[in-house]
């Protein structure tokens, strides 16, 4: 007995188109999780240069409050207004 039945073109290519869509979406998540990967490595080299940043922000400000006591700095017109 025969337990093979042949199916026809018509559902192959069904199966076949199915079969190459899902590829398709395996190799766009592999794409989509690389992208996220290098954006991850970018945000942890940004965080890096915040924290450096506020370092240097606060070492400045620590000098000028030495320098010029407390008060108040317009970079536009570079005068500092001391605090009172």
């Amino acid at each position: 007995m025969n337990n093979k039945v042949k199916l026809s073109q018509e559902e192959l290519q069904s199966l076949k188109l199915l079969q190459e869509k899902q590829n398709q979406l395996v190799v766009k998540f592999g794409q989509l999780e690389y992208e996220i990967q290098n954006l991850e490595l970018q945000k942890e080299t940004a965080i890096d240069q915040l924290s450096k940043l506020k370092e240097e922000e606060e070492l400045i400000g620590n000098q000028l409050t030495q320098k010029y006591g407390n008060g108040s700095i317009d970079i536009e017109s570079g005068y500092f207004t001391k605090l009172e």
